[in-house]
């Protein structure tokens, strides 16, 4: 039987009169809304939940949380996933419980973010290792995603060794880049949102292990193979597996080495020996040439005292020159032994390194492993020459170069290794000099003429003043006693005053004698009338007064006593006023004794 209802039978106004539920009592409600609420979850905003994806529309995901609405997320948040499908779990976070349509808002990308922070802390607080994929490089380092955040990976945190560019710098850590890296959270600063993380202490851990193991069997004398670390100027670090060991410049070979990148790469493996091991510092000192025969023992017999070699310079320091025979067997060519010439010069003003030249050995000891050459021995000595005395014979005129002074005189080079001195008394004729500077400087050309030759002892005796005749000969008929020149003083002491006579000869007056007519002392500069009290050619001195040339006649000091006598007037000079004499310094000897006796003995 069929009942056929119409809409129009139903009586809405008794169903209005009564609402939906209104036949369930208070206790039935209330059981009813208990049973509800247990097919819901208590969802708090700001927290992360699983939830159910129970729909896909063709922009949004429905998912279900559990909670009185389900929850709409962008499809663009799902792009990472190669597929969804309805009833995958996910997680999820909640930003509000309600909107404004009454609907949950739910974000699948700050969970991601959110869920990434935790997993980072937690390998963090719990040393754990995780895999990341280094993504490109940047200034100092790497980049590399960890659970979808981006941390730095620091250079010196890639290796343990140094990593290097092939090519140019741009080019380091190229080969890092797209692979995966297992790494330990080291740093976390949450204001930055910036993450460090570290490859290096995982290879230190697995290193550490080699290293004791290393250290524990090391022996002197035991041969291993290495790879270079690192390299200085002083030698190379060279990686023992976990352990470094100094391969000292010195200790790569035999021969001399300017610099280890010269002879050995980056990364290039190597045999070294133990020399000696520091336990307490754990220092290892290695070698490599002494993984080979010392060369010396491969020298020449034929090579003794006196062999000329040949060999190429390897070092240039400033007392000579190293000049290597063969390989790893070296002789010093002191600067003494690279001229004749007897003023040491700096060896670089001969030699440089690489020059290829020849030598003679002057010494050799193959057990102390040493040997000394010499280049001027490949010429002869200037001194032994047969037309050496024909050449430098007494009364021969020369020009040379002033090598070297000193207060007695200065060193003239006339050629090389042939050097004579020039005493200073030997200078001038007129001047009295005390020191050869006075006369001409280091460097300067002087024109000589050979005044003693000692082949035997290589000495020579030079003069400059005698190349032209004595002067003095002519100042004996112009200086006579009593006669009047005019004369300038040059210069004062407590004896006196220093004066400049004609032709530029010097002259001396005690200070009482330059007093003037008006009482007072003349100065050094001024230029007055000068009377000469005594002549002497042997002593090369002139003594004169100012003060005499206004004085009466009669006052004068009597000066015709025989200039050609002067020793013999000294001698009684000296037995007059000797005291005068000392204080003047036997420059000048008077008297102001009114008495005609003491007149007639000046």
């Amino acid at each position: 039987m069929t009942n056929n209802h119409n809409e129009n039978d139903f009586d809405w106004e008794k169903a209005s009169k009564k609402g939906f539920g209104d036949s369930y009592s208070a206790s039935e409600r209330q059981e009813l809304a208990a049973l509800y609420g247990s097919t819901l979850k208590e969802v708090k905003a700001r927290e992360l939940v699983k939830g159910t994806i129970v729909g896909i529309k063709e922009r949004e995901v429905l998912v279900n949380i559990g909670y009185k609405s389900d929850g709409i997320i962008p499809l663009s948040e799902f792009k990472d996933l190669e597929e969804i499908k309805v009833g995958d779990e996910v997680e999820v976070y909640v930003e509000n419980t309600e909107d404004s349509n009454g609907r949950v808002v739910l974000s699948r990308k700050k969970a991601k973010v959110i869920s990434a922070w935790n997993k980072i802390q937690s390998a963090l607080d719990n040393d754990t290792v995780i895999e990341g994929l280094v993504k490109r490089k940047t200034k100092g380092g790497l980049i590399i995603d960890i659970f979808g955040i981006e941390a730095f990976l620091p250079g010196s945190q890639v290796d343990v060794k140094p990593i290097r560019s092939k090519g140019n710098d741009d080019n380091v850590f190229d080969e890092y880049v797209g692979k995966k890296l297992d790494v330990k959270v080291i740093k976390i600063n949450y204001a930055n949102d910036n993450v460090v993380v570290s490859h290096r202490v995982l290879i230190e851990k697995d290193i550490e292990q080699q290293r004791q193991a290393i250290l524990n069997n090391l022996e002197r004398g035991q041969v291993l193979e290495g790879t270079i670390k690192n390299m200085t100027n002083f030698g190379v670090f060279i990686d023992l597996g976990g352990v470094d060991g100094l391969l000292h410049i010195t200790d790569i070979s035999w021969g001399r080495i300017n610099d280890p990148r010269d002879v050995l790469d980056y990364d290039q493996k190597v045999n070294v020996v133990v020399l000696d091991f520091d336990e307490e510092k754990k220092r290892i000192s290695l070698g490599m040439k002494q993984l080979t025969p010392h060369p010396w023992s491969s020298l020449p017999e034929e090579i003794t005292v006196g062999t000329k070699v040949r060999g190429r310079v390897v070092n240039v320091a400033d007392y000579g020159a190293f000049l290597e025979v063969i390989p790893g067997v070296e002789g010093l060519i002191h600067v003494s032994e690279m001229s004749w010439s007897q003023h040491l010069r700096n060896p670089q003003e001969f030699l440089k390194v690489g020059d290829v030249l020849d030598a003679v050995v002057l010494t050799l000891d193959r057990e102390e492993r040493k040997m000394s050459l010499g280049i001027k021995q490949l010429t002869q000595d200037p001194w032994t020459r047969a037309d050496l005395t024909t050449k430098y014979a007494v009364g021969t005129k020369h020009r040379g170069l002033v090598r070297n002074m000193t207060t007695f005189g200065l060193f003239l080079e006339l050629e090389e290794g042939i050097d004579g001195l020039v005493h200073v008394s030997d200078l001038s004729w007129t001047r009295k000099i005390k020191h050869p500077s006075e006369f001409i400087k280091v460097g300067e050309y002087l024109d000589v003429v050979v005044l003693e030759l000692d082949v035997e002892n290589k000495r020579l005796a030079l003069g400059h003043k005698q190349l032209e005749e004595n002067p003095w000969d002519t100042f004996e008929t112009i200086f006579l006693p009593n006669s009047i020149h005019k004369c300038t003083i040059v210069g004062k002491n407590e004896k006196g005053a220093i004066l400049e006579l004609p032709y530029g000869i010097e002259g001396f007056a005690t200070t009482k004698n330059i007093i003037k007519e008006d009482g007072k002392e003349a100065e050094v500069g001024e230029t007055l009338d000068f009377i000469v009290v005594e002549f002497s050619k042997e002593d090369k001195k002139i003594v004169v007064s100012h003060t005499k040339t206004f004085a009466k006649p009669e006052e004068r000091t009597d000066t015709t006593a025989s200039k050609k006598e002067p020793k013999k007037r000294k001698t009684e000079e000296e037995n007059t006023n000797k005291t005068e004499e000392e204080n003047t310094n036997n420059t000048e000897v008077e008297t102001e004794n009114t008495t005609s006796e003491s007149t007639n003995q000046i």
